[in-house]
């Protein structure tokens, strides 16, 4: 393995008395941390303007023959809020780093006079195991000054397991967060980026898994949670059954539309029955979910609750900030948008500011009477597992640029269903427009069947989900709020993926546009 490169720590303490050698920690601090977190896809600070590292916690964990050190490390930049994130580090010595993918290396180190590696210690597999076995042994690991790391066992740990010992490897699929597993039966999350509460997730499925029945989500397996007398959790991690899938709902319903271009091409606008019952299903495992969230009763963090005067003023500026942001986006965009359908959509949006406007005051006095539970938070297709003959949900982390704070907040369940009809229209649009299949074909043609297509969809998912709860329903009183209310979560979904499709990719800015525009027609219809 070449090494040239790779910067180097020396200290005449061993592994363990690590971190009494301040002199190394702060070199750690200035010279290794800001290099090797900037190639980590899990830091998100990359585009910010750097100003500081450093090791706020430090914590052990106790692994074979050695110990890990959790190093909870505290980004501050130029300006805005500091940052917290977790990076565990073990040391290995050189006979062993053969073993140690590339990028887990940090530094090479000569630690009490021996040489290897400081490494990121989810590629020791050391450090995997004994993770796994505190888990599963529900241990609590004491820390000097720093409380204490509870591990908990969740229900969804088989018992055959709880001293098994379960080949271990790093995924290598780069995300926000790391990923193990164990075996083919359990997946493993570290959170990289921490905040100074439970991370929803945890929350979330713990919560179903405790309080219903609700089998379509992978089981809870069992957490890791920093404690400290009188501050909050920190959620570390969380471990799940693992989940035999074919792919995710994107995929498949990409394969679907494959199917749906063909017949097209031959001037038929053919949707196979099948697809509507998975669609139906899809419809039916998110209400039951939405189900299981909803448990009158339920303790504080969970019970569900009407749409008060706060609720309606946070939804209001929400939505109000967004759509000033979004319009001086568009606004200072706007010549470069060539396509003359698109700039039309713009103008359009532009046009109906005053209308918009007036439609997201009615938030603050519409009469609601339809309550707010915990919801997924960010549900589209792709958070959708499609298993052989059924849909398995995941990732409850919420929206990925909310506060955790704003992410545990209550919502009508038609959020997600919001999000859920808007990922159906990302797919068929970004099908029919960017196939070249259909490039040969007249736009308004092409856009005919896709709205079309759309149209069907929608329906078949809205009756198919409200079927499912049952008429009247405490989270939906009437028709009148449902459909007010699904307006105001489709337009506040479209708006922001427009200002995401401007900044990343303005060849689809016609896709949030085109549902942006939908919202508007039907506010008009209201207002007549």
């Amino acid at each position: 393995m070449k090494q040239e490169n790779v910067t180097s720590l020396t200290s005449k303490q061993a592994w363990k008395d690590i971190q009494n050698d301040n002199e190394l920690l702060k070199d750690f601090e200035i010279s290794i941390l800001p290099p090797y977190m900037n190639t980590c896809r899990w830091f998100a600070g990359k585009a910010r303007l750097q100003e500081k590292f450093t090791i706020k916690y430090s914590m052990e964990i106790p692994i074979k023959d050695s110990i890990a050190l959790l190093f909870i490390v505290e980004v501050s930049y130029n300006d805005g809020e500091t940052e917290n994130y977790l990076l565990p580090i073990s040391f290995i010595d050189s006979t062993h780093t053969q073993d140690i993918a590339p990028k887990g290396i940090i530094t090479l180190a000569y630690i009490n006079e021996k040489r290897g590696l400081v490494v990121d210690a989810i590629y020791d597999e050391r450090f995997q195991q004994a993770l796994f076995s505190q888990i599963t042994q529900a241990e609590n690991i004491s820390q000097k000054e720093n409380g204490k790391i509870e591990f908990n066992r969740g229900k969804g740990l088989s018992g055959e397991d709880i001293n098994a010992n379960l080949s271990s490897r790093v995924l290598p699929v780069d995300s926000s967060n790391s990923a193990l597993t164990f075996g083919s039966k359990y997946f493993l999350k570290l959170y990289r980026k921490l905040f100074e509460e439970t991370n929803p997730e945890v929350d979330m499925v713990e919560f179903i898994s405790k309080n219903s029945d609700f089998a379509y989500i992978p089981a809870f397996a069992g957490s890791i949670v920093w404690k400290r007398e009188g501050k909050p959790d920190i959620t570390l991690g969380m471990m799940q059954r693992m989940v035999e899938n074919e792919a995710d709902s994107w995929v498949q319903t990409g394969k679907q539309l494959d199917s749906f271009v063909e017949e097209f091409i031959e001037k038929n606008f053919s949707i196979k029955e099948s697809v509507f019952e998975q669609v139906e299903l899809l419809a039916k495992r998110t209400a039951e979910m939405h189900l299981a969230l909803y448990v009158p009763g339920a303790k504080e963090m969970f019970a569900p609750e009407p749409f008060n005067d706060g609720y309606r003023q946070f939804i209001h500026k929400r939505l109000s900030d967004l759509l000033e942001k979004r319009y001086n986006l568009l606004i200072d965009n706007y010549t470069k948008i060539a396509d003359p359908v698109t700039r039309k959509l713009a103008w359009d949006f532009m046009e109906s500011k005053e209308l918009i406007d007036e439609f997201a005051k009615d938030i603050l006095t519409k009469d609601i009477n339809s309550q707010r539970i915990r919801i997924h938070g960010d549900y589209h297709l792709g958070q959708v597992l499609a298993t052989k003959n059924d849909y398995i949900i995941i990732d409850f982390e919420g929206e990925p640029e909310s506060t955790i704070t704003d992410r545990k907040i209550k919502h009508s369940p038609l959020k997600d269903v919001a999000g859920m009809i808007r990922s159906y229209h990302y797919a068929i649009s970004a099908k029919m427009f960017n196939d070249p299949a259909t490039a040969k074909f007249d736009s308004a043609r092409v856009q005919t069947a896709a709205d079309r297509w759309y149209k069907l969809i929608q329906q078949t998912f809205m009756e198919k989900y409200l079927e499912t709860f049952g008429n009247p329903h405490p989270l939906f009183k009437n028709n009148n709020e449902i459909n007010f209310l699904m307006l105001i979560y489709l337009l506040e979904k479209a708006v922001y993926e427009l200002g995401y499709e401007i900044s990343y990719r303005p060849d689809w800015v016609k896709i949030p546009l085109k549902g942006i525009v939908s919202v508007i027609r039907e506010i008009e219809k209201l207002r007549m």
